[in-house]
Order: structure tokens, then sequence, then C-alpha cells
């Protein structure tokens, strides 16, 4: 069930990126000769609206467009059609065109988390605006260290913790548990094993974990991050206002660790602990669809914005990659080789490939650890 869903969501946000190419392109008189649903090799030719053909794929990861002219060469460069080529557009056009895909996952994350917003989110209490009122307020467990007390008890990310004990007279209920008291509530009893009460999914099934803190530079810890997580809805325009700025702050945290991994690799310091793949996601799919729809719509929209984020990176093959070819076009004023340009995407798109391939393995090597 998690892989189908899955593969409805990376559908849904491929289609979408792929919508944002084709409408502009279309908008710019640029010939799309091919809008396909899923990846080659071809299913189905499903029917042929003017000069574009409607396919299904066999490989349901998505979608691609066929623009004219993408990808120059003589026929799309000097050819009979060539002014309705991609690469005889003006360069604003072409930057409007390539940067839409990006534009629409923006838009897509907006209407998801407003939606979300409006029917009833998961919020962090400190992050969420004085004004609004929050409900159903617990301490959630945000993440868990590998190999630590926690994890080694049972405990999972999402878990809404609603008691601690450490004996008959010792214990502490919700909603008077935060981030704080727990830490505290550690600190004290250092030796002790700790009984900690949990909701977890969506039937909110009560559990127990008993969970003895370790010494890490003579402090107790138990190997989680937490933070009180509320219910927030919103009427319908305020849903709006506000599902921007959730999309505005989600997109700067994103770029902002995107651009942590690829300093931390560069330094030789990165590892791929930290990256998730496609095997990964199916996992954090499941688990958000446990919690609910709109946890999952809100999964959805992160996902969303990390595809235009990545998109968005200066790499050959990516949309990245070609606006930067179309700047380096516009400061030397002329256009790149087309040779070199067609070359450099292949072996940009093969790296990408190959890059997929190993954050996959990393990923089921951390399934069956």
């Amino acid at each position: 069930m998690s892989i189908l869903i899955f593969v409805v969501i990376l559908l849904v946000l491929v289609l979408v990126h792929e919508w944002g190419h084709f409408f502009t392109a279309k908008k710019f008189g640029i010939r799309v000769d091919e809008f396909g649903f899923g990846f080659p090799p071809r299913a189905l030719k499903l029917f042929k609206k003017g000069e574009t053909l409607y396919t299904l794929n066999w490989l349901p990861i998505g979608g691609f467009v066929k623009i004219f002219g993408e990808n120059p060469d003589d026929e799309n460069t000097n050819g009979p059609d060539k002014d309705r080529s991609f690469v005889n557009k003006p360069r604003w056009q072409q930057a409007i065109v390539l940067f839409a895909g990006v534009f629409m996952n923006f838009i897509l994350a907006w209407v998801l988390f407003s939606v979300g917003l409006f029917s009833g989110m998961p919020m962090s209490v400190q992050n969420a605006p004085e004004s609004y009122n929050i409900q159903d307020s617990n301490l959630m467990i945000i993440s868990i260290s590998p190999s630590s007390p926690a994890e080694k008890a049972g405990l999972e990310s999402r878990d809404k913790i609603v008691y601690l004990g450490a004996g008959e007279d010792d214990f502490i209920e919700a909603p008077n548990i935060t981030p704080e008291v727990l830490k505290d509530f550690i600190i004290t009893h250092p030796k002790n094993e700790i009984e900690i009460g949990y909701l977890r999914g969506k039937d909110n099934v009560m559990n127990i974990a008993l969970v003895t803190p370790e010494l890490k530079d003579e402090k107790p810890l138990i190997g989680v991050s937490s933070d009180v997580i509320g219910i927030v809805k919103l009427p319908l325009l305020s849903s709006f206002v506000e599902g921007m700025n959730v999309t505005l702050s989600a997109t700067k945290d994103t770029a902002f660790g995107l651009y942590s991994l690829i300093a931390n690799g560069i330094k030789g310091t990165g590892s791929f602990d930290s990256v998730t793949g496609p095997v990964g996601i199916v996992k954090l799919v499941g688990s958000a669809a446990s919690f609910g729809f709109i946890y999952l719509l809100s999964f959805a929209a992160y996902i969303s914005i990390n595809l235009a984020i990545i998109n968005l990176v200066p790499f050959p093959a990516l949309d990245g990659g070609r606006l930067l070819f179309l700047l380096i076009e516009k400061i030397k004023g002329s256009r790149i080789n087309a040779k070199f340009a067609n070359y450099a995407n292949m072996i940009g798109f093969g790296i990408l490939i190959l890059l997929m391939v190993v954050v996959t393995y990393h990923d089921i090597v951390k399934l069956v650890k």
C-alpha cells in the first residue's frame, strides 16, 4: 500500500512540474511533441491533440515533456520549423519555460499546506502564530538517534509522549510534558529505568516503553529530539496566507539543508545516513499515511519543495543546469556549443542515475540493519 501511495504522490508531483514546462512552452509558441505519463518505454499512445502526442509509459514514476529544440541539433536550429524551436526563442522565454516546473512545485506545496491548515494541520506550538487556536497539543518525538536507548526501547518518530514515570509517586502526565520537562526528568533519573507512555498512529493506541538513559559526556540521554505539536485549523482566507508562510519557511530550511549536505560532501565530512532515496521515502510515506490524510498531505508538500529545490541546483540535466547555460550564453553573447551542452546534460543525467542507485542501496542497507 505504501508503494502505491508513493507512486501516486510522485506521479502528481512530477506531472505538475512537467505541466509548468508544457503550459509556458505552448504560450510562447514552442512546439511540444509529447506529454508522457510515466517514463519510457512507451506502453500506449493515448491520444493526439494538435501536434502533441499524449502517451502512457511503463515506469509509473512521474512523467516528461518532449519540447522541440530543448536539446539543440541541426533540425530544430535551422530546419523548417525553427521558429517554433525552444533553442531559437528569446533567452527570457527559455528561462521562464525552464523555471515554470519549479514554480508549479512551489504552488502545489502552497496549496497542499493551505488545504491542510484549513482542514486541521499538525504544527509546532512554538512556531504557530499566537493568535491561532491550537488543539490537541502533545509532546511528539521528532527524531531518534540510531542505536539509542529510545530506539532500543521501541520508540519511533511521531510517537506522542503522554506519561513519564519512575516509580509510584514520581510521574508526570500530559499536557504538562514539554521538551524541557522531558530533559529535566531524564537528568533527575540518570540511571533509573524510565516509563514513557506514548500514543502511536491515528488510532492513538496507548503503549509503554521502558528506557534507561545512557551517559554521554557525563550527561544522561535517551537519544530523542521532541517538540510540542498541536492541530492548527484556520479559516479559508487565513489558511492560504499562513500556507504561504509555511511554504517559504520550509523552502528556506530545505535549501539550507541541501547546502549543508553539499558543503559537507565537498569537505569530506558528509554521510549518506542523512540522505533518503525512493526506498526510504516509501517507508516515510507509510509512516505519514498511518497518522492520517493531513499528515500525508503535509509530507507531499515537503517532497514537492524538495523536488523544486533540487531541480534548481546548477547541475547539468537539471533545470538549474540549463538555466546556468542560459546565463553563460547571456554573458558571452553567443550560444554554447550544442554538442557540448548535449554531452554535458547526458553525462549529468548519468551521474544523477548513479547517485540514485547509491542512495537506494544505502536505503536498503538501513532497512535490513
